[in-house]
């Protein structure tokens, strides 16, 4: 029955997606948006490289490091770096030319910005309601999906103080779930589209818990997931024994990879990058 229900969900969200459920971008976007479209041939290799050098990557090919916590930098061909939940305690040790940031702690966002910087997202609204980001810088195109938080000390919800930033780059989509903390409904399914590569918080508490990351990642479908937010190695390791039944685990000894578009690995995997 728990399959029979996810199966349904899932196909509601492609269900949606196909009916016109890609409106939300506006009919130009929805037209040219890659990750969202069905693709014709989707799959990832990747090869682990230490201290990988962005000007080196070749046409297709997107350089992605583990920073800690849940910061990862991310480079393009063209030489676009982007820093996910920048903070003031762990950030890469070059200045991005995108930032994104997440409202739940500290240590995903910071009030004080390098002002160097050229796109500064935050994954709230400071005025209300949901934010909105659709930002495109030489090769990669940047976008999100609000998602609600839990207001800590008194049990309620924040609505939208979260996003999911999904990362259009190098023929590949790329979503960062953020501080996520609820699963995902058929119709924000529909909105995040077809990833290729999931970058996913496992700590189990102060995000959502392992049985609803677990589905949350069953349910994005992504070829590629990799952990982050687990602080120890009994954190991850609780979330690596949960999830083994459904995903192949492999360990790097590196915290940085090359991702480029070519085939699926023969079943959905999750690369464990060193970091905590």
């Amino acid at each position: 029955m728990i399959g029979r229900t996810r199966c349904a969900r899932v196909a509601l969200a492609w269900i949606i997606l196909l009916a016109g459920g890609a409106n939300w971008l506006g009919p130009a976007r929805a037209a040219e948006d890659r990750c969202i479209a069905v693709a014709e041939a989707p799959g990832v290799r990747y090869v682990h490289r230490a201290h990988y050098a962005a000007a080196a990557l070749k046409p297709g090919e997107v350089n992605l490091s583990y920073i800690g916590h849940s910061t990862f930098l991310i480079e393009s061909a063209k030489g676009i770096r982007i820093a996910t939940d920048y903070n003031d305690y762990v950030r890469p040790a070059t200045i991005p030319d995108i930032a994104t940031m997440n409202r739940a702690h500290s240590t995903h966002f910071t009030l004080t910005p390098d002002p160097a910087i050229r796109h500064v997202l935050k994954g709230w609204n400071p005025e209300g309601g949901p934010a909105q980001h659709d930002v495109t810088e030489n090769d990669v195109r940047v976008r999100n999906l609000p998602t609600n938080i839990r207001t800590y000390g008194s049990g309620g919800t924040d609505e939208f103080g979260n996003s999911i930033f999904i990362f259009e780059i190098a023929g590949l989509c790329i979503a960062h779930l953020g501080h996520l903390h609820h699963t995902l409904s058929a119709q924000q399914i529909g909105r995040i589209g077809q990833m290729d590569v999931v970058l996913a918080p496992v700590d189990g508490s102060y995000t959502l818990d392992t049985p609803g990351m677990i589905e949350v990642l069953r349910d994005l479908k992504a070829p590629l997931i990799i952990p982050m937010h687990y602080f120890s190695s009994y954190t991850l390791s609780r979330f690596l024994d949960a999830a083994r039944p459904h995903f192949e685990i492999k360990t790097s000894a590196e915290p940085s990879i090359v991702l480029s578009r070519t085939t699926l690995p023969p079943t959905p995997q999750i690369l464990v990058l060193p970091g905590n």
